[in-house]
């Protein structure tokens, strides 16, 4: 259903592009929306639980082994295998594959019945390494492509990322002391999983608005990215499957490693793009592009993974961890 709804965005804001006025004005709006989608995003983050990310170690250093060190690297072969000679397609699949998701991986991890509250605690931790660590690989994989100035990026990291999440914390803060968290809970957080989705819609029909043409003028761009993000998730299924296996891990913390470990967080690294590279605008298209193929390949993951589940039954059911 979602992928429908960034589907019509993205008609929308091509349609609204013809419009001169729209064309002219709406790339302004992009960096504002996209800052109060990641507002929402760090809101629902408890950084005070960060310590329950690290109380499975195994399965701790597997996520951080798989997306922060495996992952870049895989993504670097993928991009220079398939995308070469297409710096923008290049640095844009970079960054789209190097920021593990901090939203709907547990919506899929429910999906395929999987350990949630695993999942859930190593998303702190994601979002830390993941902001930390997003700039060290532009500079290490991206900075032969294109010219990168160190300034100009930590500038509009510190702009884009750390404002809201300054924010976020502050306002979370106060809400917890004088109205409990039971009210956060029912009063703010019902809500913000549907606010941060209009505001990343509102950003991709301004970001549309104002480069739709660029897409018109490129119509095999889903096609180009389709090819190695297909290769990514699948690589990474069953490379995850066979190390749960290995480390003898049961079906539901496996398949909650598989989630966290193949989901994407498109909409920060959409913002650090809009931000950093103003005058490269097919980056910011491909980090559009990649949740329309993410999430259905996500729903077909799950879909999977809810297949082979009675064959860990075979072995027997082992005891699903707890955090």
């Amino acid at each position: 259903m979602r992928s429908l709804v960034i589907i019509g965005s993205v008609a929308a804001g091509i349609l609204l592009g013809q419009i001169d006025v729209f064309n002219l004005y709406s790339a302004h709006l992009i960096e504002p929306f996209l800052m109060i989608m990641l507002f929402g995003v760090f809101l629902q983050i408890d950084m005070t639980g960060l310590k329950k990310s690290f109380k499975n170690v195994r399965f701790a250093s597997l996520t951080v082994l798989i997306n922060f060190i495996w992952t870049p690297l895989f993504a670097w072969f993928l991009a220079s295998w398939f995308l070469k000679g297409e710096p923008d397609l290049q640095i844009g699949f970079l960054m789209l594959m190097v920021t593990p998701c901090t939203d709907w991986y547990l919506l899929f991890t429910n999906m395929a019945k999987g350990n949630v509250n695993l999942g859930a605690a190593q998303l702190p931790l994601n979002l830390i390494l993941q902001i930390v660590l997003l700039p060290v690989y532009l500079l290490i994989f991206a900075g032969s492509l294109v010219e990168i100035e160190t300034l100009t990026l930590l500038k509009s990291i510190l702009i884009v990322l750390f404002i809201p999440f300054i924010l976020a914390n502050i306002f979370r803060f106060i809400y917890l002391r004088k109205f409990g968290e039971k009210s956060f809970e029912n009063k703010i957080l019902i809500h913000n999983d549907n606010m941060q989705f209009v505001f990343l819609n509102l950003a991709i029909i301004a970001m549309f608005a104002s480069q739709g043409r660029l897409l018109i003028q490129n119509p095999k761009l889903l096609l180009i990215m389709l090819v190695p993000i297909i290769i990514f998730f699948a690589v990474n299924l069953i490379g995850v499957q066979l190390v749960g296996r290995f480390s003898k891990m049961n079906y539901e913390d496996t398949t909650a490693l598989n989630l966290t470990t193949l989901a994407r967080n498109s909409p920060l690294s959409l913002a650090i793009a809009v931000s950093a590279f103003p005058e490269n605008p097919l980056i910011s298209l491909v980090l559009v592009i990649g949740p329309l193929i993410e999430l259905p390949i996500l729903t077909i993951v799950t879909k999977i993974l809810l297949y082979i589940r009675p064959k860990y039954r075979i072995f027997g059911k082992e005891k699903q961890s707890k955090i």
